[in-house]
């Protein structure tokens, strides 16, 4: 969709700001361009709709030369974002929106119309926004008006100059997550500058990593993570790069263990044998769906086999002496003891495909052992160790380094004390 080739940008003061660069960005793809200030990447982007004119070299969008088309037409089927956001102060969320339909030649209430359903989308009700201000908005609220109004008139492309920077981060991971959404619905071709190699990593499907006007590395952020190809790439994105990493790792089955299963109306002496036969502390406790409930100990179950009937009240005569009676009673308690009255409520898990980030984050803040794995439809598949995340961090890094398939790579563990 758009291509660079030995694209060149000099000034009259003999600053090179991009030199010689060459890439290209797939249609769909979002492509984040990451380097300290000054390093040419919003050059790079302000070529592509020509608010800059490189010097030599040539830049296509969807196969045509962006030299012969007319910059004003060029701009209106580019979308385009950046940290100010730059609404009219004078026009209402709605008009701000509606801006571009409305240059386009729309009618003003089917712009208008437009401009509703993408506040609705970016997540600002346009019965609640669309007649406020500007100025009326909070940071993140102008950022999401400038992401519609970028998308306003449907534009294939989207530039994005640092959107995000201007918030504070809990606002910023609150409207990254709102654009990767959107970005999985619209799929839309992106390049989107940042100095954050964090955010980078986060949002990118291939990451720019730019040097003095150069591109150090053009790959995937696990590569680039895993792999930087120059001494310069390895300093930009940190020593704790292995830690960047968890964020673009996702969970996969090959990763999980599968401990013993009981089910809630099991019950509660044949869950504790089965327990025991597998010399497990532990279980995991799912209902009929198999859908996870959470789990049961060893020792809360122990006595459940023994014929007390823990836990369970049964109405018997007690003038009745009989021993088959007393027999009965047993054998009845003993089957009215289900796991349920034993199993524990369990909130740390996460669906299969989620980053390790999000399965390391899950651990701390549950203070858990481990945390169960779910499919779409939330049924359980195994749970994710510490020990098996970081083996799969591990696995990851070799497997991109030896371009084969996780599943293909075995590590040489270091034998304990």
């Amino acid at each position: 969709m758009i291509r660079f080739e030995h694209v060149t940008k000099s000034y009259p003061d003999g600053t090179t700001a991009v030199d010689d660069l060459s890439f290209e960005v797939a249609k769909g793809e979002l492509v984040t361009l990451v380097g300290p200030s000054g390093c040419g990447k919003t050059t790079t982007m302000k070529m592509v709709n020509r608010l800059i004119e490189p010097t030599s070299g040539s830049i296509h969008l969807d196969g045509e030369d962006i030299s012969t088309l007319d910059p004003v037409a060029l701009r209106r089927r580019i979308g385009y974002v950046i940290q100010q956001v730059g609404l009219f102060p004078h026009k209402t969320v709605l008009d701000n929106t509606a801006t571009v339909p409305h240059l386009l030649g729309r009618r003003r209430d089917k712009a208008r119309a437009r401009a509703a359903e993408l506040l609705d989308l970016v997540g600002l009700d346009p019965s609640t926004y669309g007649d406020r201000y500007p100025d009326q908005l909070s940071g993140g609220q102008r950022q999401r008006v400038g992401v519609a109004r970028a998308l306003a008139a449907d534009p294939p492309v989207l530039l994005m100059d640092e959107p995000f920077g201007a918030v504070d981060p809990v606002v910023r991971e609150h409207l990254q997550n709102e654009f990767l959404r959107l970005q999985s619905t619209l799929h839309k071709t992106v390049l989107f500058v940042t100095h954050d190699i964090e955010e980078a990593v986060r949002l990118g499907d291939r990451i720019a990593v730019y040097g003095a006007g150069r591109i150090e590395q053009f790959d995937t952020p696990a590569a680039v993570l895993g792999a930087p190809a120059t001494p310069y790439t390895a300093a930009f994105v940190g020593a704790d790069r292995g830690l960047k990493r968890l964020s673009v790792t996702p969970v996969e089955r090959d990763d999980l263990e599968l401990p013993p299963v009981v089910h809630l109306d099991d019950p509660a002496a044949d869950a504790a044998a089965r327990l025991s036969a597998d010399g497990a502390s532990w279980g995991v406790v799912l209902d009929a769906d198999e859908s996870l409930h959470g789990w049961v100990s060893a020792a809360a179950l122990q006595g459940t086999g023994d014929g007390t009937g823990v836990g369970v009240d049964v109405d018997v005569d007690v003038d009745d002496k009989r021993p088959e009676t007393a027999h009965s009673v047993t054998k009845h308690a003993r089957q009215a003891v289900t796991v349920r009255d034993f199993a524990r409520r369990m909130d740390a898990w996460l669906p299969l495909g989620a980053p390790l980030k999000q399965a390391f984050s899950t651990l701390l803040q549950h203070d858990a052992g481990w945390v169960a794995v779910l499919d779409e439809g939330e049924r359980f598949l195994g749970v994710l160790t510490p020990t098996r995340l970081h083996a799969a961090l591990r696995r990851s890094t070799t497997a991109d380094a030896a371009n084969v398939p996780r599943g293909e790579v075995s590590l040489d563990t270091v034998p304990g004390p």
